[in-house]
């Protein structure tokens, strides 16, 4: 999506902008950052607005360390007074380490979110407002009460709230209905849709995209809406299996998948796109992929916004030199491994781009609706796609 410059004449920033990646998120922040550096330096050329807000980088430091028994310290090294800030958190980055009385200790999703609250207290009330970018949303899976259980994505909401926390921007939540905890907090729930459709049709150049030959699946039930959108835009039909549990046993906390059901037409001969919020495991997906090739399906394309791989890649390795899957497609919002983005089956999601012009609105209080509705720019990708493929 190319920067609309005449959108900034005469806008004034709610704050200076600054840019606080923490150590989880290093990478993504400044590929963000940069985007946004070049795009005021071209927008300057036109505009020339107030040279305050022009800077080589937006980025302010931030660090966190430990002392010996695991306790830990948030700390910001710039002046942070008056900024419009966005802190960017991966609560899934398990690559990080610490010494815990010698050992060496991996960070885990609660580190990461002690973390963001420290810097948060850091900042003690100096910044002009706080945004939170957290791709993948803390405790985001238990985002509901099944019997007697702690609602811990709820709790995360309200005390970021608590803390002082304007907007807080999340991709592709398990459940968007989990926003209800903080009806009166800025929270943006971002399908990144378009940059899916856009990373297929740049990698997979024959594709045919109409109903005869493709068709959208939604793995389970809970990723219906999702499908549902994927297959209007695209024109395409759409298909779901459902998951047929085991209520007499609970293995690992739930009940245990006995088979996948499935709910739709014929997907005989065509390519299909399998499109969830995350793989876990990864075991899930491939049952279902598994079941597309028992109903003759040409190509199974495999997406999801998260990309964990909690039980390593072999299964996916296995599943492509099998013929089972052909693509897997997830984004840079959170850790991926070197062996990740190594494999020759794996597509590269990039968000930096679109993280980036979130940033850049909500930094003027701009209107983000012509980037949560990608319609427009979805058809107009097929449109290319269609006129120079075929």
């Amino acid at each position: 999506m190319a920067q609309n410059i005449e959108e900034f004449r005469d806008s004034i920033a709610v704050g200076e902008l600054g840019i606080i990646p923490l150590q989880s998120s290093i990478e993504l922040g400044r590929k963000v950052d940069e985007y946004i550096v070049n795009w005021r330096k071209e927008r300057n050329k036109v505009l020339n607005p107030v040279g305050e807000h022009m800077k080589d980088s937006y980025i302010i430091g931030a660090k966190c360390p430990r002392f010996g028994s695991g306790e830990a310290k948030g700390t910001i090294s710039d002046s942070i007074r008056g900024k419009d800030l966005y802190i960017i958190v991966d609560v899934t980055n398990y690559s990080i380490t610490y010494k815990l009385f010698g050992h060496v200790n991996r960070m885990s999703p609660d580190d990461h979110y002690a973390d963001l609250k420290r810097v948060i207290a850091a900042a003690t009330g100096k910044a002009r407002r706080i945004n939170v970018i957290m791709p993948f949303l803390y405790e985001s899976r238990q985002h509901k009460r099944a019997s007697r259980e702690s609602l811990d994505c709820a709790v995360m909401l309200q005390e970021l709230h608590n803390f002082g926390v304007d907007n807080i921007i999340t991709f592709d939540a398990h459940d968007p209905r989990v926003m209800n905890a903080i009806p009166n907090s800025g929270f943006e729930n971002i399908p990144p849709t378009y940059q899916f459709i856009k990373s297929l049709f740049n990698n997979v150049p024959d594709l045919q995209i109409d109903s005869k030959h493709m068709m959208i699946i939604s793995p389970d039930e809970g990723g219906m809406t999702r499908a549902v959108y994927y297959a209007n835009v695209l024109g395409l039909d759409m298909g779901m299996f459902y998951k047929r549990r085991d209520y007499s046993r609970v293995v690992d906390g739930r009940n245990p998948i006995v088979a996948h059901e499935f709910l739709g037409s014929s997907v005989e001969g065509k390519d299909v796109l399998i499109i969830d919020d995350m793989i876990s495991s990864g075991e899930s997906m491939l049952d279902v992929a598994s079941e597309l090739k028992k109903r003759k399906a040409r190509r199974v394309f495999v997406a999801a916004t998260f990309g964990l791989f909690t039980n390593g890649l072999d299964m996916f390795d296995k599943a492509v030199e099998e013929g089972m899957i052909s693509k897997v497609l997830t984004t840079n919002a959170i850790y991926q491994t070197p062996e990740l983005l190594s494999r020759p089956y794996y597509i590269n999601v990039d968000l930096s781009k679109y993280i980036a012009l979130l940033i850049d609105k909500l930094n003027y209080d701009h209107s983000l609706s012509e980037l949560l509705d990608p319609y427009v720019r979805i058809h107009n990708a097929l449109d290319f796609y269609n006129k120079y493929h075929r």
